[in-house]
């Protein structure tokens, strides 16, 4: 696996590419894809900064794990390629933005239209072995992505973190809530979003109201 992510976040987290945790990653995520079928494609592990820039990036979202179902995984949390089914956490997720904000639920599950406007779309864990959830968590990655949202609560200002489910909103202890603002909901997920945590959230059109408070363009979701 080389580090192949964009140079706008290279002086943030150039010392954690160093640090003995991230190499044995680098030594079990090149393992991993030499001998087994893994997600996403090597080319696309750092898809989430490389269409993201450090300096563009005011809003976070945070996933768990790719999905490890042939051809859905490109990087980006809850994203799929163009072409691919929806898997039904991101039908929720449009469903929620047509009833938000009016906007029809789109063709496309490609969330790359969101990371080009200044979205860090991040699992916590960024690889994963094909139909094997959760396969590569506890390897190291959550140490990295947990680096990455505390640098961006130490080094930015005014940035929207949505936390969607128990897992992410644990994430909260990274961010400085002085200085950002924290939205949160259950997850998407139809389990939960059947038990009535998610519709209704109102988390998209919120996000915007936030971003306009501070003078900054907001997302065409």
């Amino acid at each position: 696996m080389d580090v192949d992510i964009h140079d706008s976040w290279k002086p943030y987290l150039e010392e954690e590419f160093k640090k003995p945790y991230f190499l044995d990653l680098v030594s079990f995520v090149k393992f991993e894809y030499k001998n087994h079928k893994c997600f996403p494609s090597g080319n696309q592990i750092f898809n989430a900064f490389n269409n993201c820039h450090f300096n563009d990036c005011k809003v976070v979202i945070i996933g768990q794990d790719p999905y490890h179902g042939d051809g859905q995984a490109n990087g980006l949390c809850f994203s799929v390629s163009d072409g691919i089914k929806h898997p039904p956490s991101l039908i929720n997720i449009f469903k929620e933005i047509e009833s938000d904000l009016g906007i029809p639920y789109p063709e496309s599950g490609n969330l790359l239209r969101w990371a080009n406007q200044g979205i860090l779309l991040l699992n916590a864990t960024l690889t994963v072995r094909a139909h094997q959830a959760g396969s590569h968590q506890k390897k190291g990655w959550e140490i990295f992505t947990d680096a990455v949202i505390k640098t961006i609560s130490d080094k930015k200002s005014n940035v929207v973190f949505l936390l969607w489910g128990g897992y992410a909103k644990k994430k909260v202890k990274l961010i400085d809530t002085n200085k950002h603002k924290v939205l949160t909901s259950g997850h998407p997920s139809p389990l939960s979003a059947n038990r009535g945590y998610w519709f209704g959230n109102k988390n998209f059109s919120n996000t915007n109201k936030l971003l306009e408070e501070k003078g900054l363009n907001t997302i065409d979701w």
